[in-house]
C-alpha cells in the first residue's frame, strides 16, 4: 500500500501563512527535504546521519545543546 509522505514544517517558520520555510519528511532510509513555497519543484533527500550532523551543528550554531 502506497501512502503519502507525512511533511513536516520547520517550527521555525514562524507566524502567520507559515511558508517561509522547508518541510522535511522520512523516506527511509533517508530524509526528504523540500521548500513549502514550491513543493512540487522537488527535493533534497540525505541520509539520516547526514541531516543529524546538519541539525546539530544548526543547534550549535545557535548556543543550544545538540
Amino acid at each position: 500500500m502506497i501512502t503519502p509522505d507525512s511533511w513536516r514544517k520547520s517550527s521555525y517558520s514562524g507566524s502567520g501563512d507559515g511558508n517561509a520555510c522547508v518541510e522535511v519528511t522520512l523516506r527511509h532510509p533517508c530524509i526528504a527535504i523540500r521548500d513549502s513555497k514550491n513543493p512540487s519543484h522537488g527535493t533534497l533527500s540525505v541520509s539520516a546521519p547526514v541531516f543529524a550532523a546538519f541539525v546539530g551543528a544548526l543547534r550549535e550554531r545557535e548556543g543550544r545543546p545538540a
